[in-house]
């Protein structure tokens, strides 16, 4: 009795319609989830956290006798300049926050499944999430620093006397009639070098849902908020004097030859001037900033990511 091969429809229907879709379709669907998820993430982060970040940049980058500390800049801010002052340059991150934190999540996400090779069951050790927290860091330096070296110079316009641009649009256009196109990506190397400290961040918040799960009886939305306000505080502990070399690189004066061409020069220059506390201007508003605003923004992800799973299934 010979055997027959096995039938190419059901009910008329040709095979490949009428089974469910392979496996290999929805590892590729599971691919762009963490795209998705980083658009609500990125929105969630800029309501919640640009005021914070305003006062941080000009903290970092003022002299260091105009404000005493970041509450009177804050005050001084709000005197001067109204509560409107606190989301100056908040255009380009209200797009590119959106856009930043869909491709760095995204990109984490991605880079994860490749470490897990390709099952996304199998648990990666707080290392390896590191190891693609890296990755995922460089990968977005690419689109962060010249939505971050616009947000920088808009950031500290204070009055009509250091108002240099009119907006982001005319801001991008000076500098690149200045400089060219690459001079958007003033401040590449230091941004580069800023998020491969996505390491601490993405090591760290493994370390730390894995405690809160076995120690309390967390719900799993209330783990990610705390989760990712503490290791957002973790990062910028170990990241912060780079985010200080950065701006500070990125606000120079639009010049041929400014004052710190070089990373090393612009180190230099802030440890020669305030010693080891320049590297730490500003560090309480972006602690400040960091926990409310990555626990809202990383809980926003996982809950659009755990949503996103269900109606895959």
């Amino acid at each position: 009795m010979s055997v027959q091969p096995p039938s190419t429809a059901v009910l008329g229907v040709p095979l490949a319609q009428a089974l469910p879709p392979r496996i290999e379709d929805k590892k590729n669907q599971k691919k762009f989830h963490g795209f998705l998820a980083g658009v609500t993430s990125g929105v969630t982060k800029l309501v919640v956290g640009h005021p914070f970040d305003t006062i941080k940049v000009r903290m970092q980058t003022s002299a260091a006798d105009r404000f005493r500390g970041p509450w009177h800049c804050l005050t001084e801010t709000l005197k001067k300049e109204g509560p409107r002052a606190l989301y100056k340059g908040a255009t380009p991150p209200l797009i590119g926050w959106a856009f930043m934190d869909s491709v760095m999540l995204g990109s984490l996400s991605y880079y994860k499944l490749i470490l897990q090779g390709g099952d996304p069951n199998v648990k990666l050790t707080p290392f390896w999430s590191g190891i693609a927290g890296i990755g995922a860091g460089v990968t977005v330096s690419f689109i962060a620093a010249p939505i971050e070296h616009i947000k920088a110079r808009l950031q500290i316009q204070y009055d009509a006397k250091s108002k240099l641009y009119s907006g982001p649009i005319d801001c991008a256009r000076q500098l690149i009639r200045n400089n060219g196109i690459t001079g958007l990506w003033k401040g590449l190397g230091a941004t580069l070098w800023f998020r491969s400290w996505f390491f601490m961040w993405w090591f760290s918040y493994e370390k730390y849902a894995a405690q809160l799960r076995k120690r309390t009886n967390m719900s799993e939305a209330a783990i990610n908020f705390w989760v990712g306000g503490l290791s957002a505080n973790t990062f910028w502990v170990f990241a912060f004097p780079c985010d200080v070399v950065k701006n500070k690189i990125m606000t120079q004066p639009d010049v041929k030859n400014p004052p710190f061409p070089t990373i090393v020069s612009c180190f230099k220059h802030v440890y020669r001037t305030d010693g080891l506390r320049g590297f730490y201007r500003g560090f309480v508003p972006c602690l400040l900033r960091a926990f409310p605003t990555n626990a809202c923004a990383l809980t926003s992800f996982e809950l659009t990511m755990r949503w996103l799973r269900t109606v895959d299934e």
